[in-house]
């Protein structure tokens, strides 16, 4: 079998330990903060992610930019000079164009490397939930399936992949053209927290308003515990925007409605999806039942 490297995005937020354990590759995407250019790197190398979310909380913005077209060109032909073929796990097109960008790339070097083989996979998820099929690849490789078994399975189970979370404040999606100015101003005078879901088109979809910081873990929780399956590669994530207290309290709630202790890794939302969300943004992902919201339309 011919040896194939798994390369991914910034939007799979997977840290330095998890990338090593499991021999994955990423490009980065970027963001600009007050006129400087920086890449979107997933070891928080040029701005820490307190900072980040602090600059946040003061008023700054943070714009981000997508992998382009050149950038996933060097990034491919770079393996395929040292012998490798490629298999290219995306962020949601819902959310992202770098899946697009991927494919271009893809087509033109296969021009120039006719033997070679470049799959690029839309997962339809983002940060963690994107990280758990790109583990799981991983996983499958190192079990020895090929490139295009490795594929197929992330194909065929890309929509168990359950993500359920809340934002703290509809200021930053305010900004970012996620809901109205009047939502926004409405939602914070009365304490609403919007539970906010991954849906089987590869957007975040709100699905429920409750009211307060406290109650929307609780829902976040019955949500997961709803979708949640015992399977032999399950494995939870729970990322925060600098609220890790709170990320830890959302484990214990989770843990008492599925009614057993839980492995579960915590970690922040990456810079990409941060700048969207903002401060105090929480969610859960993990392997289960199959998305169907909005499937098919």
């Amino acid at each position: 079998m011919k040896k194939y490297v798994i390369l991914t995005d910034t939007g799979c937020d997977l840290e330095r330990s998890f990338r090593e354990q499991y021999d994955i590759e990423y490009v980065p995407m970027h963001f600009s903060f007050e006129g400087k250019d920086y890449e979107a790197d997933l070891d928080w190398s040029q701005i820490s992610a307190p900072d980040f979310y602090n600059y946040m909380r003061e008023g700054k913005r943070f714009i981000t930019a997508q992998v382009n077209v050149a950038t996933y060109k060097k990034a491919f032909a770079k393996y395929l000079e040292e012998g490798y073929d490629i298999l290219s796990i995306t962020t949601s097109s819902g959310l992202s164009a770098s899946i697009e960008a991927s494919r271009v790339a893809r087509d033109e070097l296969l021009k120039e490397y006719p033997d070679a083989k470049i799959i690029c996979v839309d997962t339809l998820r983002a940060c963690y939930a994107l990280g758990l099929l790109v583990i799981r690849a991983a996983e499958l490789r190192a079990e020895g399936k090929t490139i295009e078994e490795t594929a197929q399975w992330i194909e065929e189970h890309k929509q168990t992949v359950n993500m359920i979370g809340s934002v703290d404040k509809l200021t930053y999606l305010k900004q970012a053209g996620r809901v109205s100015a009047a939502s926004a101003f409405f939602g914070g005078l009365l304490n609403i927290k919007p539970i906010i879901v991954a849906d089987a088109l590869g957007r975040n979809f709100a699905v429920e308003k409750v009211k307060g910081r406290r109650t929307s873990f609780n829902r976040i929780a019955e949500l997961a515990a709803e979708a949640y399956e015992d399977l032999e590669y399950q494995r939870i994530f729970i990322s925060h925007a600098d609220c890790l207290e709170e990320a830890k309290e959302l484990q214990q709630i989770l843990e008492e409605k599925i009614g057993k202790k839980l492995d579960v890794h915590i970690g922040y939302v990456g810079s990409c999806v941060g700048a969207t969300v903002g401060p105090g943004m929480i969610a859960v992902y993990l392997f289960g039942k199959e998305v169907t919201l909005n499937k098919g339309e």
